[in-house]
């Protein structure tokens, strides 16, 4: 078996994308049969997954975010279209995967397309084909365990309801009077514009988008990885009547990010002019990141 990266375990973002699929399955879904899951022939993914959430909960501290929120919020590393910031992800193409291989910008395409079968507003049909553009992270140096996985609020008790709970015993805001409460540094029902989650992409493009797409929008992006809450309503001190109006898209957007992949490519190629001019309604030329 070959040895995990202790420092960067996954080996392919597909890893912790696998990893969500199998603990959320679709519930209209007939369960799978333990064959018809990807085969890594007994590799470590399920190694990897755990180390990588290892890493997680350890750095993922109040100060760590505000660390990078510093550091990437100055939006000076590049300046791209969205066409280029799609291609520039594409350089992270999935070569690990044994059933699917798909670059980023069709595992995009997969989900903006469902969306718009489905006959949802163009901006919900935008969303869709940019939520997963803040994993440019990756690409300024960051390591996936600071850009990916369940997302979760810092500065306050670590849920029990987030994946792998156990891991948050090394984190030091664990044993810090100010953090390890309840409520932590907020009030009771404050609102989740007040609340600082995890470092990761979801928080990178939100701030990235905050001026140029509807509130719907806005918060599909932000907390669609928090699934200590839309899944289960673990934070539920801290937010707001508006918030839970708001998390109704949250969770109408979860499926079409989770279940729309199929082996079957988008025709790229064809689909773009449309994506070209619904890009062109929303988002200026140029976008810093």
């Amino acid at each position: 078996m070959k040895k995990i990266d202790k420092n960067n375990p996954l080996e392919s973002l597909e890893h912790w994308e696998d990893d969500v699929l199998q603990r959320y399955p679709d519930p209209e879904t007939p369960k799978k049969q333990e064959e018809e899951f990807r085969d890594y022939q007994n590799s470590e993914r399920v190694d990897t997954v755990r180390e990588f959430y290892k890493l997680n909960h350890q750095h993922q501290t109040y100060d760590f975010v505000n660390k990078k929120e510093e550091e990437f919020l100055k939006f000076d590393k590049k300046e791209m279209s969205l066409w280029e910031a799609v291609d520039f992800l594409n350089t992270l193409v999935d070569d690990s995967d044994p059933d699917i291989d798909l670059d980023q910008l069709q595992h995009l395409l997969q989900t903006s397309e469902a969306i718009r079968a489905d006959g949802h507003p163009d901006w919900f049909v935008l969303t869709g084909f940019l939520h997963d553009v803040g994993k440019v992270l990756c690409l300024f140096g960051e390591p996936q365990w600071a850009v990916v996985g369940d997302t979760f609020p810092v500065g306050c008790k670590f849920s029990d309801k987030i994946v792998y709970p156990e891991f948050f015993e090394t984190n030091t805001d664990s044993n810090n009077e100010r953090y390890n409460n309840k409520y932590g540094v907020y009030k009771e029902n404050c609102g989740l514009d007040n609340v600082k989650m995890s470092w990761g992409h979801d928080e990178y493009l939100y701030q990235i988008m905050k001026d140029y797409l509807p509130e719907p929008a806005l918060y599909m992006i932000r907390y669609h990885s928090f699934y200590a809450q839309h899944r289960e309503n673990a934070y539920d001190h801290l937010m707001s009547d508006h918030d839970h109006k708001m998390f109704e898209w949250v969770k109408k957007f979860n499926p079409y990010d989770l279940y729309s992949k199929a082996p079957v490519p988008p025709d790229a190629k064809a689909l773009k002019p449309y994506y070209e001019d619904l890009v062109a309604k929303f988002l200026p030329e140029k976008l810093k990141f």
